[in-house]
């Protein structure tokens, strides 16, 4: 049972209405948003060899440039999710696609840090509602125990993007040139939108509605709650970690330490792609069957540090390759180390039910949205943070740093969400 379970009296669990195949087809489209976003966002990690010297600029400044997805994407999670409890999600859904189709043809012509940095903030802010849209779908249409399965769904389909962003983006670097990739997901943006608007239906939220400013300053609140806090926590280092490491340096890793080329690369970073793809429907089919998400959570967490830090170890003058008398950790450990990483962080669906059961079912929508608001700015600050780590240090201290700070913070969320220190519902 989770801490904020032990703060609420037991209800009867209600009775699970059968899922129609409208709402089915709804959520899979929106969420094919979602899988547009983690292409987008996991480009660089193939091409930032290529894109830096055609940029002007080193591959360090290109990562520090691609952390601006990041903030940008943390920073439209309040507005976000104040306009999905105002608007239609159809409505919001379509805006969002337009600013993808803009913001990936302002990278695709690119021609130097500024315009590729303005690409970055408009992706950033056109994908910011991509997640949540689906989210937002399933939390009001289904009941609790389907949403804790469905948001695994969502996050497993959602994650599918980043296959795209593995070995098929590889052969469309080599042959095509990284600016294809971009054109290619601008492409996607008008199918999808087109797909929207034909199958998602316009349903407006009913109720009395507050004050703009209110219904924002009310997510920051929810955000730093007592019940909420310690989740809040793990969310800000969970998934930036899955990103940070498959969206920047895991590409490098591969081919200037362990030197693969880019094709060999990609089919590594493929199979780490299918662990973050088939992780989060796991997590909804333990949520279903567990009752002790927090401790899970923190298990989880805690050992995939420990496997992050045995990468970077196994680096060639490292501790653990002296140890085994080797100039560095084979290849195939390494993949089976980020395998297994990518598969034990991708369980964000348990965060989200976390969340969910921690307030009141009119501020889930909010709630939901200061969680992603912490996901993607972990995400923002651990780019920014491990991109000079990785300039001064090199990248195995980037994986040392990365491995500190997730024990660090799935010791705080397991402290912070003890029973005695959760009230009862906001």
């Amino acid at each position: 049972m989770t801490s904020a379970e032990t703060s609420l009296p037991s209800k009867p669990e209600p009775i699970e209405a059968p899922v129609s195949a409208a709402l089915i087809a709804a959520l899979l489209i929106l969420t094919c948003g979602h899988v547009l976003s983690n292409m987008l966002r996991t480009t660089p990690a193939l091409a930032i060899d290529v894109m830096a010297p055609d940029l002007g600029v080193t591959p360090q400044t290109l990562a520090a440039l691609t952390s601006t997805y990041h903030f940008f994407f943390a920073m439209l999670q309040i507005p976000i999710g104040v306009a999905l409890d105002r608007y239609s999600i159809r409505s919001v859904s379509l805006v969002l696609f337009a600013g993808t189709l803009v913001g990936a043809a302002i990278a695709a012509f690119s021609t130097g840090p500024v315009s590729f940095f303005v690409s970055q903030a408009t992706i950033g802010m056109a994908t910011s509602g991509m997640l949540m849209c689906p989210m937002t779908l399933a939390a009001k249409r289904l009941a609790p125990a389907q949403f804790g399965m469905w948001s695994g769904i969502i996050l497993s389909f959602g994650n599918s993007g980043l296959l795209l962003s593995a070995s098929p983006l590889a052969f469309i670097v080599e042959n095509f040139g990284w600016r294809a990739g971009y054109w290619t997901a601008a492409a996607a943006a008008v199918v999808v939108a087109v797909l929207v608007t034909v199958i998602v239906p316009v349903a407006r939220p009913e109720g009395e509605q507050r004050a703009l400013a209110a219904e924002m300053a009310s997510v920051l609140r929810l955000g730093v709650s007592r019940a909420v806090r310690g989740i809040i926590i793990l969310a800000f280092v969970s998934l930036a970690m899955q990103l940070v490491l498959r969206g920047l340096w895991a590409g490098p890793w591969l081919m200037t330490i362990k030197g693969l080329s880019r094709i060999e690369a990609g089919h590594v970073l493929l199979l780490f792609t299918l662990a973050l793809v088939v992780a989060p429907a796991v997590a909804g089919i333990i949520d279903r069957k567990l009752a002790h998400r927090r401790v899970v959570l923190l298990t989880l967490h805690l050992v995939a540090a420990v496997l992050l830090l045995t990468m970077a170890l196994g680096a060639p003058g490292y501790p653990l390759a002296v140890l085994l008398g080797v100039p560095l950790l084979p290849v195939a450990i390494d993949s089976v180390l980020l395998v297994t990483f990518g598969f034990l962080v991708s369980m964000q669906p348990l965060i989200y039910a976390m969340v969910r059961q921690a307030v009141a079912p009119e501020n889930i929508g909010k709630a939901l949205s200061a969680a992603n608001l912490a996901f993607f700015l972990g995400t923002a600050v651990m780019q920014s943070i491990t991109s000079p780590v990785a300039a001064y240090w090199g990248l195995p201290a980037v994986l040392i740093v990365m491995a500190g700070c997730l024990a660090v913070g799935a010791l705080i969320f397991f402290a912070l969400t003890r029973p005695s220190a959760v009230r009862a519902r906001v």
